[in-house]
This record gives structure tokens, sequence and C-alpha cells, in this order.
């Protein structure tokens, strides 16, 4: 059974009551119960993690050798920041598809650079919740 890695970046934890207008009312039980259903409904595993600290979501990438087939990363604000986990997704070498919520693009100019995209194999933006879905569905179908 091909396993996978979803890790949900800082403040993540926090949607359903964080900005609604931009990244919704779901929240992030209600998302990561969707994915299971597409894991199970595909027979794949998954490991679910979310986390505000950098740090350890470069440890969790870094574990990622031999463990897991493929990442669904939502880096949320360290997309636009962090190098340290570009480097790490870089360095596993590990199938990965990035995803946000909203349309980076058509947000703050701040956050229209994404130093994560280069490194993956695509990139799932704006659909809200759904981007999560799809990003998962690409990745089984590239496995």
């Amino acid at each position: 059974m091909k396993r996978i890695l979803v890790i949900h970046g800082p403040n993540l934890n926090l949607l359903g009551k964080r900005e609604p207008g931009i990244y919704g009312k779901v929240t992030l039980l209600q998302i990561n119960n969707e994915l299971k259903k597409i894991a199970k409904k595909r027979k794949v595993s998954l490991i679910i993690k979310q986390s505000s600290y950098e740090g350890e979501i470069v440890d969790l990438i870094g574990k990622m050798k031999n463990k897991y087939d493929a990442l669904l990363i939502n880096p949320a604000a360290y997309t636009h920041t962090s190098v340290a986990i570009r480097d790490a997704i870089a360095a596993a070498s590990v199938l990965t598809v990035e995803v946000h919520l909203s349309n980076i693009y058509s947000r703050e100019e701040f956050r229209q650079k994404s130093l994560i995209s280069p490194v993956v194999k695509g990139t799932i933006m704006g659909f809200g919740p759904k981007s999560y879905s799809l990003g998962l569905e690409a990745l089984i179908d590239l496995l």
C-alpha cells in the first residue's frame, strides 16, 4: 500500500475561524476527514500532521525517505519565506504536490511568490478545501 504524508503548515489548525472570507468556514478536521475518505477509496495510507513550527516541518520531511511514497503539503505562510522547507523537499526526492486554499497570485504582493513551487511536481491553489482533494487525487494518480 502506498503511503502519503500530508503536512499542514502554520495556522491551518485555525481554519473555520481564521479569516473565513479568505479561507472559508471548513475546518482542518473536515479537510482531513475528506482526505481520509479519498485515501480509503483509493487504497492508500495517509499520515496527517499539522505544525506551526518550521523546524518540525523540516524534520518531518527529512524523515520521509523510505517511509512515504509522496508528500501533500500546504506550507501556508512558509510558502513565501522558508528556504529550509524548500531545501528539505528538494533533498527528500519524493513526489510532492503543494496546495493552497486561496490563490496566492490574487493576494497581497508578498504572498505572490512561492519558494516551494520550483521543487514540487505541481501546485494546486484557489479552490478552497477542494485544493487538498485535487492534490491528493493527483498524487495518487501519479503514484
